[in-house]
């Protein structure tokens, strides 16, 4: 169910319960693609996802980039458009 936060928390929130993330960083790029297929005239519809998180250990760039997709589809259904993901576990993310 979405709630009435807004989208960047709740993306925040869904990731931080499903990955435990060492670091995860959710920016709203909407207003880079005002005028672009998928945007709205609010925002809250293009992000930049950082995480890193054990969870992604051993996992292929793809896999990664589907986990977080599978945890945000609900977020996906409901009007974000799209996703820059960069998702790493703890040994290939740079400080």
């Amino acid at each position: 169910m979405v709630t009435a936060m807004n989208r960047a928390k709740r993306i925040e929130q869904t990731l931080s319960t499903r990955f435990r993330p060492d670091r995860l960083t959710v920016v709203d790029e909407s207003h880079l693609h005002a005028g672009h297929a998928g945007a709205a005239p609010g925002g809250e519809t293009h992000y930049r996802i950082e995480i890193v998180s054990e969870l992604f250990r051993h996992k292929s760039r793809l896999q990664c980039h589907r986990l977080v997709n599978e945890a945000l589809d609900e977020e996906l259904q409901s009007g974000l458009h799209a996703l820059a993901i960069r998702a790493q576990a703890p040994d290939e993310a740079k400080t």
